[in-house]
């Protein structure tokens, strides 16, 4: 007698049958259909033994049920997006949901390089420079009067020229006399040291910094011979072309301040009236 060969789950023989084998026990098609065969996502039917499933993201569809959701193209072997779990081809998607280029107008398509700046996108070849027209790419660019520029052109077109080095100033500078300097080129004619940042006086349109200024041109006090500036409000007494401190003028003898009084001189030397008597 021939050995049965039947379905593990209804029995009925599967002689001259089609059958479906799952791990390793055999179904009859009507069987496996009931148990495993996934449902169609769009029309809620099995998927039969007979049909192609698809599958994405656990979730299945007959091979006629793949389709956009707003053209109703097919889907199948082609790209495909997805929106609020929705199924919707690339063109579909694209017209829908993604962002047009600030520059040519047209679709950026999902996949395709794009640049953002202030809430605009780009396609990668649109975002380029106002005035070379080559594309910016990663490159750093200067944005003005809703142009961007690529840093060399900005500098050719806009930015001012250091009147010392003649390169372009593209952050900071100090303006003096109405002409632009980089910071760095600033610098006190004497010690050459920068001039941006602290207090500075000229002579004959030459800037120099005040210990500069004050050891080459500035009077020095009779009494101390260190110099006096006069910059900044600085008092200093003068008499017959010589010069003090305010903090400087005082009695040779009693050391008492002369400023605001009156004194009397013997040769180099200054004396409050009371000092002065036995002259």
């Amino acid at each position: 007698m021939a050995e049965r060969y039947d379905c593990h789950y209804c029995k009925e023989s599967l002689f001259g049958k089609k059958y479906v084998l799952r791990d390793e026990n055999p179904y009859c098609v009507k069987c496996y259909e009931s148990l495993y065969s996934n449902t169609c996502e769009e029309c809620k039917k099995p998927i039969g033994c007979n049909s192609r499933d698809l599958s994405y993201k656990d979730r299945h569809w007959h091979d006629d049920c793949f389709q956009c959701l707003k053209c109703h193209r097919s889907l199948v072997d082609k790209p495909f997006s997805t929106k609020d779990e929705q199924l919707l081809c690339t063109e579909c998607y694209s017209n829908e949901y993604s962002s047009k280029c600030f520059e040519c107008k047209k679709t950026i398509m999902p996949g395709s390089r794009k640049m953002e700046h202030k809430g605009n996108s780009w396609h990668e070849t649109c975002f380029s420079c106002q005035r070379c027209q080559q594309p910016i790419g990663t490159k750093s660019f200067i944005p003005k009067d809703n142009n961007n520029y690529c840093v060399p052109c900005y500098e050719k077109q806009f930015a001012l020229q250091c009147v010392h080095c003649k390169k372009p100033i593209t952050t900071g500078g100090v303006t003096y006399h109405d002409q632009p300097w980089h910071k760095d080129c600033f610098l006190c004619t004497g010690c050459k040291q920068q001039l941006s940042g602290q207090r500075f006086t000229s002579r004959e349109d030459f800037p120099y910094c005040l210990n500069c200024f004050c050891n080459l041109y500035a009077k020095k006090c009779a009494a101390c011979t260190t110099p006096i500036s006069g910059l900044g409000g600085s008092k200093y007494i003068s008499f017959e072309e010589r010069q003090w401190h305010n903090d400087c003028f005082n009695c040779k003898k009693c050391l008492v301040s002369l400023v605001g009084r009156g004194f009397l001189t013997e040769r180099d030397d200054i004396l409050c009236p009371d000092c002065g008597k036995d002259i």
